[in-house]
């Protein structure tokens, strides 16, 4: 399995660089979360170990930019901080698993396994109902019939489905789409709008719910 270690403490870096190698892992090395970011749209990896402060691109928005991207490799970010909302934040912009410092090595290879067996077991194939999504192609597919989605439907309607059947906020969907810089118009309901029009309309029941005063499910 081909591994990127990003982590700007260099020590560390090296020891968990050297660790994972002794156990059978091949790993690339990045500092910079900038860096990384180019990397892993360049290079298809296994796995990524991200640490959440960086500089370039701090963590969190390397994680956030590379699931925009449609990049699914799965990610498990390195904190030093261990609140729940510190993890709730990793978790909300993609992140698959934490692991808090200082931390065992071999608890991360241990973790990076774990990791390693669920996607074999997932694959990059999300299904609801009668709608299918295989990411790694980017093809959509309701009963029988393939449709062509823009890039902000397409990160709309992944993060819905990999939620499902949970309900995602507003405030994490516009995440999803735009980080920070949230347009000032309604910019999420009309995307919304386009996605039920391609997903729904064709069909005689809805996949997409809004929950009042809660945000939005994607449900058979």
């Amino acid at each position: 399995m081909l591994v990127l270690v990003v982590e700007d403490n260099r020590q560390l870096g090296t020891n968990i660089v050297e660790f994972l190698e002794s156990e059978g892992f091949e790993c690339d090395y990045s500092d910079r979360g900038d860096q990384a970011a180019f990397l892993a749209a360049e290079q298809h990896y296994d796995m990524i170990v991200l640490d959440v402060m960086l500089p370039g691109l701090d963590g969190l928005s390397v994680c956030k930019h590379l699931r925009n991207e449609g990049i699914v490799v799965p990610i498990l970010m390195l904190t030093a901080r261990d609140t729940l909302d510190d993890k709730l934040q990793g978790f909300e912009v993609g992140a698959d698993d934490y692991l808090v410092k200082p931390f065992a090595l071999p608890e991360l290879s241990a973790r990076l396994r774990a990791l390693a067996k669920r996607q074999v077991h997932q694959g990059d194939f999300l299904q609801v109902g009668e709608l299918s999504a295989d990411v790694g192609a980017r093809v959509v597919r309701r009963g029988g019939k393939e449709f062509e989605l823009n890039p902000t439907c397409w990160t709309l309607l992944i993060a819905l489905m990999r939620a499902s059947p949970a309900v995602v906020s507003r405030e994490q969907l516009e995440a999803n789409v735009w980080g920070d810089h949230v347009p000032d118009s309604d910019a999420l309901r009309s995307h919304l709008y386009q996605l039920r029009k391609i997903i729904d309309k064709p069909f005689a029941k809805p996949l997409i719910h809004t929950v009042r005063h809660i945000g939005v499910a994607i449900r058979p």
